[in-house]
């Protein structure tokens, strides 16, 4: 396989991703969510603007997304790593945002999200993270050597 294919077949085999985000002066953060994609460029969740990742997107968008299979043998297991700009989705865009996400949700034997679900009292909202670069890492025995890859 190509390393877009392993990013692709990465995404596609796991439920939740890393996300790892920042506050306004640098602290790191990081928090595994459910998630959502579409073209393995956009990713959707759904969280509380209470939560820390959350708060810390509000202050500083740039995050980092990772997705793997921590149940990988030790040595064998293959990661997608990406760089993103995060922000919560408002206005037209959350109809199509919850259309992903649903879409997902029951795949995975979960419901269908509605806009009742993300907006007004519900304490949850919608959020999306835009891919900007993708890699995976090279087992060529280097540590962190990252390859960079085109999901397509």
């Amino acid at each position: 396989m190509n390393p877009g294919e392993i990013v692709r077949a990465v995404v596609d085999a796991n439920l939740y991703m890393v996300l790892a985000t920042a506050d306004g002066q640098g602290r790191p953060w990081s928090s595994p969510v459910y998630f959502a994609h579409e073209g393995y460029r956009e990713f959707f969740w759904v969280s509380s603007p209470d939560a820390l990742h959350s708060r810390n997107i509000a202050v500083r968008p740039e995050v980092g997304i990772a997705v793997f299979d921590s149940s990988a043998v030790i040595g064998t297991g293959q990661g997608a790593y990406m760089s993103a700009v995060a922000a919560r989705v408002a206005g037209p865009d959350v109809a199509h945002a919850l259309d992903v996400f649903s879409r997902r949700s029951v795949q995975h034997g979960g419901r269908v999200w509605t806009a009742d679900d993300v907006q007004g009292d519900s304490g949850i909202r919608l959020y999306r993270a835009v891919a900007d670069e993708h890699s995976i890492l090279a087992k060529d025995g280097q540590p962190d050597h990252r390859v960079p890859a085109d999901p397509g």
